[in-house]
């Protein structure tokens, strides 16, 4: 989607010299984010593709990107200020939104994410400023009123080809549910907590206590399972690439039973562990629960230790 100079000095109710001296003191800024100037073959084929009715020899374009880009440049406009609040409130709100529960069947792959992040866009921002520059326009209204009509079409194919990814990405029994994994990662470490603890009482486990803290000597989270036997847990939100080591299995093994006098004792880790590390789990009883065995915990497998 591209609009001329006059429609940009319109929406953002400024004069045309305005925008094109603010053209002049940014170009390469502007040519970053889209603009730029049609001549010879190239204008011929768009005004043969857009209807557009002119006998100039170049005609500018700005792309969306770089209209929004002259709403961060220009001061003395009421619209740009509002698109400047509208563009650090979407800041805010994607830094704050909290992170959806992996476990729901309704978990969305980034790909469907971003499909309906442009759907929102187009529906909320991109049409309403065709309705506006339709209202104020009369040279170009023909052609305004075609490319809205594209943009409502690219937002109705947008929402089905949505439908159909949750359709095809649906939770089955034989796979994992998408992006559980992807959601744990954005995870603190405190909600990584909370979200084990909530795998421990889908599966049965009574009295379950998230410790946490600065004093919870080496244990996360305690609890029964439902046949009685004692469990604590440790959790590492590390990174995919960060291993699990033996010493902190030790210090562990050390926490869970003397300190504990635990039965069941899980290390839960989004990571892998490295080999001495399970070869001393495996010897003294511990449950490593490595970032493969959590992904499909996480997606209804139950551990085999907690039945």
């Amino acid at each position: 989607m591209h609009v001329t100079t006059a429609m940009v000095a319109s929406y953002f109710s400024v004069t045309v010299e305005v925008i094109r001296a603010l053209v002049h003191d940014h170009r390469p800024e502007l040519e970053a984010s889209g603009y730029r100037v049609l001549t010879g073959t190239e204008l011929s084929d768009f005004k043969q593709l857009s209807g557009i009715q002119s006998r100039t020899r170049s005609l500018a374009l700005f792309s969306r990107r770089a209209v929004l880009n002259i709403a961060m440049l220009l001061r003395d406009s009421e619209v740009t200020r509002q698109v400047r609040v509208y563009l650090l409130d979407m800041e805010y709100l994607a830094r704050t939104q909290p992170v959806e529960n992996p476990v729901a069947t309704d978990a969305a792959s980034l790909d469907a994410r971003i499909d309906q992040r442009i759907t929102h866009v187009l529906g909320t921002t991109v049409v309403p400023m065709f309705n506006a520059l339709i209202e104020t326009s009369g040279e170009h209204r023909r052609e305004l009123i075609a490319l809205r009509a594209g943009v409502q079409r690219i937002e109705k194919r947008l929402r089905q080809h949505h439908d159909r990814l949750q359709r095809l990405e649906g939770p089955r029994e034989d796979r994992p549910l998408a992006g559980v994994m992807a959601a744990m990662d954005a995870m603190n470490g405190r909600e990584f907590e909370e979200h084990v603890a909530g795998l421990l009482r889908r599966d049965g486990c009574t009295n379950v206590v998230v410790q946490g803290g600065g004093r919870d000597r080496g244990i996360d989270i305690t609890a029964l399972t439902a046949d009685g036997r004692r469990i604590v847990v440790q959790c590492k939100r590390f990174a995919p690439h960060l291993s699990i080591t033996s010493p902190e299995i030790q210090r562990f093994l050390g926490a869970a039973k003397v300190l504990h006098d635990s039965e069941v004792a899980l290390f839960v880790a989004t990571c892998s562990f490295t080999r001495d590390a399970l070869n001393i789990a495996a010897e003294s009883g511990i449950t490593a629960v490595h970032r493969g065995l959590l992904e499909g915990w996480s997606a209804g497998t139950a551990l085999s230790d907690l039945e």
